[in-house]
């Protein structure tokens, strides 16, 4: 499959697993999980199960994961929606990071990180990454986070199948630019 057909792909699976299942009237669990079947059975544009399974497969971001058993397809974070992807609050690295554009900086240093329209605030575990993530949105900024002081004082983490890590916001006095 071309990396374009693949990338399409994906920006489908993200729509339908984080944002709206029911744009194709799928049954999602409360952790998030779809049955494979049900998206091959109701997608407009003839999909496969290989093609799905070459998008998690590839994907950079692994954005995605199939049950153990195979059946099921779900996204690892980044829902709109609340889910229950049965992650266990852990103790996160000193220092976390996120990307965002330029733009957003100043609201950011006053407002904190919100999740927006996000069920979390995402963050990544290295700067790069971060980069990377904020490019999408225009210039680039990375801001540092606090994570062991904000742990220590209350806040709770978790890590993400693909290694993003979550938490319900970040108040401003825990970011450094």
């Amino acid at each position: 499959m071309p990396d374009n057909d693949l990338k399409q792909l994906s920006k489908f699976l993200s729509y339908i697993l984080r944002h709206n299942p029911g744009a194709l009237a799928l049954d999602m669990d409360p952790q998030g999980w779809v049955r494979v079947e049900s998206i091959l059975a109701k997608a407009e544009a003839p999909v496969t199960r290989h093609q799905i399974e070459e998008v998690v497969r590839t994907s950079s971001k692994q954005r995605f994961s199939f049950s153990p058993d195979g059946l099921k397809i779900r996204a690892n974070q980044g829902h709109s929606f609340a889910v229950d992807l049965g992650l266990t609050p852990c103790r996160p690295p000193a220092t976390l990071f996120h990307g965002t554009a330029e733009r957003a900086l100043p609201a950011i240093l006053s407002e904190g990180l919100k999740p927006m329209q996000r069920q979390h605030v995402h963050l990544s575990p290295d700067a790069a990454t971060a980069r990377t993530v904020g490019m999408r949105h225009g210039k680039p900024v990375i801001l540092s986070v606090d994570a062991e002081r904000m742990a220590a004082e209350g806040h709770v983490f978790f890590l993400s199948e693909n290694g993003v890590w979550l938490c319900s916001a970040v108040p401003a006095q825990y970011l450094m630019h």
